[in-house]
C-alpha cells in the first residue's frame, strides 16, 4: 500500500465520518423538543458533516486525479459561512416571535431585557 491509497483511504473514512454525523444530525433534528434545539441540531452537526463530506471528496480527488476543485473549496467556506448564520438568524426569529422553550431548558434570563413589559 503506498502513500496515495493511505490518503485515498483516510479521504474516505472522512467521508464515512461526515455520513455518520448526518444521520446523527436527522436523529436530533427529529427527537428534539423545540425550535432551538432542533436548529442546533440542523446547524452544528449538519455543517460538521457537510465539511467533512466535501474534505474527503476534495483530498480524494486531489490525490486520485491530480485535480484541485475550485468548486469543493468554495462549497466548504459556503457552507461553514452561511450555516451557522442562518441556524442563528432562525433561532433570533423565532424567540422574538415568542415560541416558548422546552420544558426543562432553564431560566430565560433575556425574556426581560427583550420584552420588559410583559412578566
Amino acid at each position: 500500500m503506498n502513500v496515495n491509497q493511505m490518503i485515498e483511504w483516510a479521504a474516505v473514512i472522512l467521508i464515512l465520518i461526515g455520513s455518520i454525523v448526518s444521520v446523527i444530525s436527522a436523529y436530533g433534528m427529529i427527537r428534539l423538543p423545540d425550535v432551538y434545539t432542533r436548529s442546533h441540531a440542523a446547524t452544528k452537526s449538519s455543517t460538521l458533516s457537510v465539511l467533512t463530506c466535501l474534505l474527503g471528496a476534495f483530498i480524494y480527488f486531489w490525490v486520485h486525479d491530480g485535480f484541485v476543485s475550485v468548486r469543493l473549496i468554495l462549497g466548504i467556506l459556503f457552507v461553514f459561512v452561511t450555516a451557522p448564520v442562518a441556524g442563528h438568524l432562525i433561532c433570533r426569529a423565532a424567540y422574538r416571535s415568542q415560541v416558548p422553550l422546552a420544558q426543562g431548558s432553564g431560566e430565560d434570563e433575556l425574556k426581560p431585557k427583550l420584552f420588559p413589559e410583559e412578566k
